[in-house]
């Protein structure tokens, strides 16, 4: 699961920057390809139950969907980048409660967090402010 936080990370990374010097859609598929996201898919559908399998491939199909944002050179104060990152929080959350269901059901919910819900939009500063047009 590291892998996808680390992936999670450079995306994140690379919209805060916005550098111009660097293309974005490559620098995306790059941390995508860099942090072995793909090995960890291969493994859910090899090791996994099928609920935690299909929590994996939810996330990882989220995933992507942000390094597609991020590629487009959105920004991370954007519209675009936020409709896609907090559903991505929101899939790592669940991929996360169909692992602890699976180790002898030991789930919880955002409220054990005091929070609203998994995808963070609620402690976003960004979200709770007005969010940029575009990048």
């Amino acid at each position: 699961m590291g892998e996808v936080a680390d992936c999670h990370s450079r995306l994140r990374q690379i919209a805060q920057d916005q550098d111009t010097a660097t293309d974005p859609d490559r620098a995306a598929r790059v941390a995508l390809s860099e942090t072995a996201v793909h090995e960890v898919r291969e493994r859910f559908f090899i090791d996994a139950s099928a609920d935690v399998a299909g929590a994996g491939q939810a996330m990882f199909a989220q995933l992507r969907s942000v390094q597609r944002v991020v590629g487009t050179g959105a920004g991370h104060t954007s519209a675009a980048f936020h409709d896609a990152y907090h559903p991505s929080l929101d899939r790592v959350w669940a991929y996360r409660v169909a692992v602890r269901k699976e180790l002898q059901d030991r789930t919880f919910s955002p409220a054990s967090f005091g929070w609203e819900d998994w995808d963070g939009k609620d402690r976003c500063p960004i979200c709770r402010d007005e969010l940029t047009v575009g990048a």
